[in-house]
């Protein structure tokens, strides 16, 4: 039986960032030259693909530092940590690495200057996200206050004469984030702005390349996990942009292909922290499917890297 045929247009950039490659090399490293087990606070990045390689390797994760054992070494997420967290590390006298992203720490130092400033933080994200629990773990309790939505601007109860700055959470949609930062102009017209933008490069190149394919395509598919707030967003950017349908898919086996069977061109692409080899697992489950052609449509390159702790190079 002759096979539909699919074009699947193959976005770049796509899949892992600088940061979530680091925080992986930093485990695996780690492994290599402690032995295991290597402990890691949370998740390492938000895909379950990857922390389960890990574990085979020798990897434990856990939930908080007391299910840690005395001696025992430890690593901290990508996402960041709550200036508590290595201060009870400390504490303990574990040996610890950080393996938070260097543009979540950026955020982390503008915050805290700011507050030094005399400033009041409001923080753009979303509550509960383990980088938002970090950033504002940065400074004491009431220094910084949440703002998720434009409905928040309007609700804020700030006192008049307050010294104001905002920062951001870096895994956000551009466009969302543009809406509420315009919001904060208007009710706050002396707010103080990052020097730079906090929401990634690589948060950003991939939602703009969702937006060159997604009026091309009868659906886009994200590849990426659930709890994964840059690849969610992607989903919602396709949408936006006009693709008429998009979904988020973690692995190929858990692809509703029956949502998608009409689709004749198809828009492909994965969040930050989803590995290239759920990439090409798609395509594969694709090809026994349908007769697909691949289209890369490439927005621009990336080459950025960062560098590893001190402790693992020297």
């Amino acid at each position: 039986m002759t096979k539909p045929e699919l074009t699947i247009l193959l976005a770049q950039p796509r899949g892992f960032c600088a940061g979530v490659d680091r925080a992986i090399q930093i485990v695996e490293q780690a492994l290599e030259r402690f032995g295991k087990p290597i402990y890691v606070r949370h998740e390492i990045v938000h895909n379950r693909f990857v922390v389960e390689s890990l574990e085979r390797k020798g990897a434990v994760f856990v939930d908080e530092l007391d299910e840690v054992p005395e001696g025992a070494k430890v690593i901290f997420s990508a996402h960041g940590v709550p200036k508590s967290v290595p201060a009870e590390a400390k504490r303990r006298e574990l040996f610890y690495l950080d393996a938070t992203c260097p543009l979540v720490s950026k955020v982390h130092n503008q915050a805290q200057h700011q507050q030094r400033s005399g400033h009041h933080i409001l923080l753009i994200g979303h509550e509960g996200h383990p980088e938002v629990i970090g950033t504002m773990g940065q400074l004491p309790d009431g220094a910084m206050t949440l703002v998720e939505t434009e409905e928040d601007v309007a609700k804020l109860d700030i006192a008049p004469g307050t010294l104001l700055s905002y920062v951001t959470q870096t895994t956000l949609s551009v466009d969302d984030t543009a809406a509420i930062v315009a919001a904060l102009r208007v009710r706050f017209p002396d707010i103080a702005e990052p020097g730079s933008e906090d929401i990634c490069y690589a948060t950003t190149n991939r939602q703009e390349a969702v937006k060159v394919i997604a009026e091309r395509c009868d659906a886009v598919i994200v590849i990426g996990a659930p709890n994964s707030s840059n690849s969610n967003r992607l989903v919602e950017v396709a949408l936006r942009a006009g693709s008429k349908d998009a979904a988020l898919v973690e692995r190929a086996s858990m692809m509703d292909w029956n949502r998608f069977s009409e689709c004749r061109t198809l828009g492909l692409t994965a969040g930050a922290s989803a590995p290239e080899t759920l990439v090409e697992e798609f395509i594969a489950a694709c090809s026994d499917r349908f007769d697909v052609t691949i289209e890369p449509v490439t927005l621009r390159e990336e080459n950025i890297q960062f560098k590893l702790p001190r402790a693992l190079t020297d």
